[in-house]
């Protein structure tokens, strides 16, 4: 085999650039196997130096059908990556791998891919050849029994890829066209509102304690009597739940009524929304 015939299937089966295989070809004499050897290791290196930057841009990707669906995000440093195939087509594996894995990180990492590599090889190699830091973020699987799950993406990139996505579950004794419809429509009204929580009950005591002492602080230079800023302190906080929980929200698709009222009017009995989750690159 010629050397550039060497370079051409080190490039293939390592991903890494010409200039790179060229070198490791020439520091191992010419053996494939020693050059792969040291490519990796300084994939590897190449990786932990960029694992110091910031990540805030990325993807999040969507894998499942109704009954098992989970959502990934993989985070990026640039828009430009983001975009780019290679990196596309390592996040949309990786989503599939991930609704199989039950979105359990640690079994993911060490899952192998199409390549008979693991997850974290890949991700070494991807870095390396990128140039960038690469990491794996928040994941979630909604995976119910007796219930149907709906999804929804804005600024989609590629196929089941995008930089906001969101999966509901929701059960009812008998599913039908209007329960799909508002299944979708749902989705999309998370995506658009952002609930923090399904009810007010879910909200975390830290969030309302960290909007109680918001209010407080506010109130302390408005020179209001201190009975009369407790009744708008208690009016704020109770204000702040309703409008971040899903089920007292306005409808997206109709703002006189809240989200509630909405699957009242469907009049099925026992529908109930199980779970939600909302993910958007940079939040």
């Amino acid at each position: 085999m010629s050397d550039i015939e060497k370079v051409k299937h080190l490039r293939k089966s390592t991903g890494a650039g010409f200039k790179d295989c060229n070198a490791a070809l020439k520091e191992s004499n010419g053996d494939l196997e020693k050059a792969s050897e040291i490519l990796r290791i300084k994939g590897i290196a190449k990786a932990s130096k960029k694992m110091s930057r910031d990540a805030s841009e990325g993807v999040v990707v969507v894998s499942g059908d109704e009954k098992k669906m989970s959502i990934i995000e993989v985070n990026c440093e640039t828009d430009f990556v983001a975009k780019n195939n290679d990196f596309i087509e390592f996040v949309k594996e990786l989503g599939v791998i991930n609704n199989d894995k039950l979105s359990n990180i640690e079994d993911l990492k060490n899952s192998k891919m199409k390549n008979d590599k693991t997850v974290d090889e890949n991700l070494v190699a991807i870095i390396a050849k990128i140039g960038e830091k690469i990491t794996i973020g928040r994941s979630k699987t909604l995976n119910i029994q007796n219930s149907k799950n709906y999804f929804y993406q804005h600024s989609v990139i590629q196929d089941n890829v995008s930089k906001l996505a969101v999966i509901v579950s929701i059960c009812a004794n008998g599913m039908s066209e209007k329960i799909d419809l508002f299944g979708k429509q749902l989705s999309m009204h998370i995506a658009a509102s952002n609930p923090i929580a399904l009810k007010s009950d879910d909200i975390s005591k830290e969030i309302i304690d960290k909007e109680i002492n918001l209010i407080d602080e506010e109130l302390k230079t408005s020179g209001k009597p201190e009975e009369i800023a407790k009744k708008i302190s208690l009016g704020k906080i109770n204000k702040f739940k309703e409008d971040n929980s899903l089920m007292t929200q306005d409808w997206v698709m109709d703002t006189k009524l809240k989200v509630k009222d909405v699957i009242k009017s469907l009049d099925s009995s026992n529908l109930e929304i199980n779970e939600f989750i909302r993910l958007k690159i940079g939040e």
